[in-house]
Formats: structure tokens, sequence, C-alpha cells
């Protein structure tokens, strides 16, 4: 692991591999080790950067409030410290395809390919927007354990979680060494997120979305909807899998991903 002075922050992050770059975006409330399997495998062919987002993992946090944009300034910046000029090739998952669609929107010079795992183009509505701010106040003020509880049912499969306790496990550590401060701030910024849909249209840069089976957060129906709004998008479905399909299912993920890599 490495750790960079970007100004406001300091960014922790794993760079892996050579050739064409890709970067890997976790999802909320995780870190980069969820990227293990893909890092392993895509390091063979690749240069592989995973970073912990601003607030996640072993990065810096803010505190108040973390917009999706922020954090993809914070990408765009970690390229720069790093002296990656070359497009990239920008991998997120869930929390980190929001961050993924604001990099599209703001640093588009810098993207050759663009993968959207379990994530959605969609603002919050009011209901959902209200339950982030109320989670982002409840774990400040009592710890970070209700969050695990109440989101690990939704994150993997019943398959996942009948078959794989060891990643269920897994998870709750990860969730459960994330700052409170930071799982607030990235709530908070994720509740004003934008409406991406009536921009899909204009997402010619070539994209792969991939979607577990399974997922009840990002169902594949609503993926599928997405990749059939831009124009240069394939749409995989994960078997077995459900919001986490890089982790529960890593074999098929990363076999479309190298698939979608390679053509």
């Amino acid at each position: 692991m490495k750790t960079i002075d970007l100004g406001e922050w300091t960014c922790s992050y794993l760079d892996a591999g050579a050739g064409e770059t890709i970067v890997l975006l976790h999802g909320f409330p995780l870190n980069k080790s969820m990227w293990t399997f893909q890092i392993d495998h895509l390091a063979q062919s690749h240069r592989v950067i995973a970073p912990d987002l601003r607030g996640h993992g072993e990065s810096a946090v803010s505190e108040g409030i973390v917009t999706m944009r922020q954090m993809a300034d914070d990408v765009s910046r970690l390229l720069d410290a790093l002296n990656i000029d070359c497009r990239v090739r920008l991998c997120g998952l869930s929390m980190g395809g929001y961050v993924a669609w604001e990099f599209w929107r703001n640093h588009s010079n810098r993207l050759a390919k663009l993968i959207l795992c379990d994530t959605r183009a969609v603002s919050d509505t009011d209901e959902i927007a209200r339950g982030r701010r109320m989670m982002a106040s409840q774990v400040v003020d009592t710890g970070v354990d209700f969050v695990a509880d109440s989101m690990l049912p939704k994150l993997v499969s019943p398959k996942s979680c009948e078959d794989q306790p060891e990643l269920v496990a897994t998870l709750r550590r990860m969730i459960l060494a994330t700052d409170p401060q930071g799982i607030a701030a990235a709530q908070r910024g994720m509740a004003e997120r934008i409406d991406m849909t009536p921009m899909l249209h204009d997402v010619t840069t070539p994209a792969l979305l991939l979607c577990g089976t399974d997922d009840i957060i990002s169902p594949p129906a609503e993926m599928s909807k997405i990749s059939q709004s831009m124009p240069n998008a394939l749409f995989v479905e994960i078997q077995g899998a459900g919001h986490l399909a890089p982790m529960e299912q890593p074999l098929a993920t990363n076999e479309a991903i190298q698939r979608f890599l390679a053509s």
C-alpha cells in the first residue's frame, strides 16, 4: 500500500502491474481491498490503480459532506500525482459508479473505457435521500455497527450468504473499519448526486455494465435499461451474485472485464 499527499487530503492507494492503466473505485462503505481478486488478475496485463476514496479505508477523512464530484476530482488529482497522462480504463462499483459518472462529466479527456458495476444512473428519491441523511447523523452519534447490520443483507445474494460465510465476515470487518465521519460525509454526498439519465445518450465512451442477477439495490433490469440508452455499451449479468458481483463471483466478473478490455 502507498500513500500520497494530494493537497487537501492524503490518499491511500495500490499500484500494481504494468501496461495500460485501469482504475478501480470501490463501493460504500468499503475500501480498495474489495478488488483483491480483480487486482491479482488484471495486474498480469495492466497497470492497476486502486485508491481508497476520501473517508474510506486508509485515506484521510473529510467531515461534513463529500460529493461524488469531489471524489472524481480526487481521482484526477491522483492520476496527475502519479504522472499518468494517458487515457485510463475506469471501473466503479455502486458509489464508485457514481464517482465514475462524475469523472466522465468532468474529466472525459482522461477516459478510454468505462466499466460500471452494480450501480445506478438516477438520483435518489426524497425518501432514499432522507434515509442517507438519517444514517449520516446516526453513525456519528452511535458508531458503525448498525451500518453493517442494515447493509449486509442487501449487499450479497442469499446464495453468497449461504455458500460464502467468510465473504460476509470480510465485508463486516471492512464496514466496521470505516470511519464514521467518512460514512456520514459520503452518505450526504450521495444524497445530493445528480440524475445522469438525461445524459446517458451522450456517454459515447465504450462501456461495460455488469450486474449481479440477484442485485436488489441496482437490479439487472435497471442496469440493462441504462446500457440501452448508451450508444456504445454492453450489458452483462453475473449469475449468482448480488450487489457485489466482483467479490461474490470474481471469476465471471474477471472474465467479462478481460473480454471488454481486449475488445
